[in-house]
């Protein structure tokens, strides 16, 4: 006899799903409170001593300390000599177990189909694949915009968004070895005019000097890059990194529209909406920006 699931079981936003209920499922309050500190400390993102934990938490010293205490007990935090509370053992061991059933280009799913619905842009995903950042998926708007882009789409590293996005983040000798064949990527120029301005941008790429290495640099500052009418005439796309927990590219997200139909500048309202979905997606991957944990503080 095989074990069956119990539908009685309330689902992640504790309603019961499987008994059709749509009632609150009734926890433990003093659970409900642990929590929040567990949440503090995340949200921190540094060692905290108990009196700024307890605040961070909202909640008095002597109400937080018990709940460290068993906290402590089983793994989720430890406490070092100076008495500052961390993540401990077990926590590393449930996020560790966490990542490892991560895949970025499913979890991205829903950005995607939200980041086009409620921008009315297409919008595009890409990973790295062994020819190069590659689309993996396509979320037309309601009005496709017409774009010889496909899924399985090779980018070019010189002449498109998605492609500098990546050059700008990829280690230095990935980046080298993928420009040499640059010319053979979609490029939206003719093929003739494609590898001659690939060959004079990656031999300025080497030295991360020139034009290309500027742009690039550029773009690393930014956080994101835009192409305005090129490689396609009349097609304007912004394109932004995804980061996993090291720290490295594992996605590119662009949204495309006719150019003039939204303001393809920096801070414009499509740039905030775009960097808004990479930031929810990095943070969900475990990447933690550079001065992030100090400014939460």
């Amino acid at each position: 006899m095989t074990d069956q699931p119990d539908d009685s079981f309330p689902d992640a936003a504790g309603t019961g799903a499987g008994t059709g209920s749509t009632k609150p499922q009734r926890g433990i309050q003093s659970l409900d409170s642990t929590g929040e500190l567990l949440a503090a400390l995340v949200a921190v993102g540094r060692p905290l001593s108990l009196r700024d934990l307890a605040a961070f938490a909202g909640m008095p010293a002597a109400k937080a300390f018990p709940h460290l205490v068993s906290l402590q007990k089983i793994g989720l935090i430890e406490r070092d000599r100076s008495g500052w509370f961390a993540a401990g053992p077990l926590a590393f061991e449930l996020g560790m177990i966490g990542l490892q059933r991560l895949s970025p280009a499913r979890e991205a799913e829903a950005e995607i189909v939200e980041l086009a619905a409620s921008s009315g842009m297409s919008v595009a995903m890409a990973v790295l694949g062994p020819l190069g950042p590659t689309v993996v998926r396509l979320e037309e708007a309601a009005r496709p915009v017409h774009v010889s882009l496909r899924v399985g789409t090779v980018m070019s590293l010189v002449n498109t968004a998605i492609g500098r996005v990546f050059a700008a983040w990829l280690p230095e000798d990935v980046r080298e070895r993928l420009l040499a064949q640059d010319h053979l990527r979609l490029a939206g120029v003719e093929a003739a005019q494609a590898f001659e301005a690939e060959s004079a941008l990656t031999s300025l790429a080497s030295s991360e000097a020139g034009a290309y290495g500027q742009r690039l640099a550029q773009i690393h500052a930014d956080g994101l890059d835009a192409a305005l009418d090129k490689p396609i005439p009349g097609i304007s796309t912004l394109a932004a990194p995804v980061f996993d927990h090291t720290g490295s590219i594992c996605l590119a997200i662009a949204v495309m529209g006719t150019t003039g139909s939204f303001d393809s500048e920096g801070e414009g309202a499509a740039a905030h909406a775009l960097l808004a979905a990479t930031r929810r997606l990095s943070k969900r991957f475990g990447f933690i920006a550079a001065g992030e944990s100090s400014r939460q503080a």
